[in-house]
């Protein structure tokens, strides 16, 4: 049986309308249980499976976050991919998101390593490849910001007629 797939694509904590940090804040709830919730959907309503996001801080993160919780918790079936655009994409981070991050890769069920070294466009290709690996894409947007990653992949995923469900991240102010 052929897997359902869907990938994440969103802002670095930088980009958040709000402090990503303050994991208190009610925004930062609010979009940490909208998440939970919509990939709680996928799976029990339309069978989805599969789950690949690329590991990075933000909304990569709190997207294997939430996969992992939920298969160690309810749906040991679900399998996680993380998507790693480049060896050492954790380079300049700080100690405790590299020990997070090298957490993640330990629990996901699948590694992939897109490109070997780091280059201007190996981030812009492990989308590529998750968006055409995907059945679905969820897109975490914040309005305010018209460039990067987050908007490149909303417009390939669209190029290539992708299901894309939208969560504006400004919405949940």
């Amino acid at each position: 049986m052929k897997n359902k797939i869907c990938c994440v694509t969103g802002h670095r904590p930088f980009h958040f309308p709000w402090n990503y940090n303050n994991s208190y804040c009610g925004a930062h709830q609010e979009y940490t249980e909208s998440m939970a919730c919509h990939i709680y959907q996928l799976i029990t309503k339309k069978g989805f499976d599969y789950f690949i996001c690329g590991g990075a801080i933000g909304v990569d993160t709190d997207f294997a976050e939430t996969v992992i919780d939920m298969r160690n918790q309810e749906f040991d079936h679900i399998k996680l991919e993380i998507a790693v655009p480049c060896q050492n994409q954790d380079l300049k981070w700080s100690n405790r998101d590299k020990s997070k991050y090298q957490k993640l890769l330990q629990a996901a069920d699948i590694v992939t390593l897109v490109t070997e070294k780091y280059s201007r466009y190996c981030m812009q290709k492990r989308n590529k490849y998750m968006v055409d690996k995907s059945d679905c894409v969820f897109a975490y947007w914040n309005q305010n910001i018209h460039n990067g990653g987050t908007v490149k992949t909303i417009q390939y995923a669209n190029s290539k007629n992708k299901h894309i469900e939208l969560f504006i991240l400004n919405n949940f102010l």
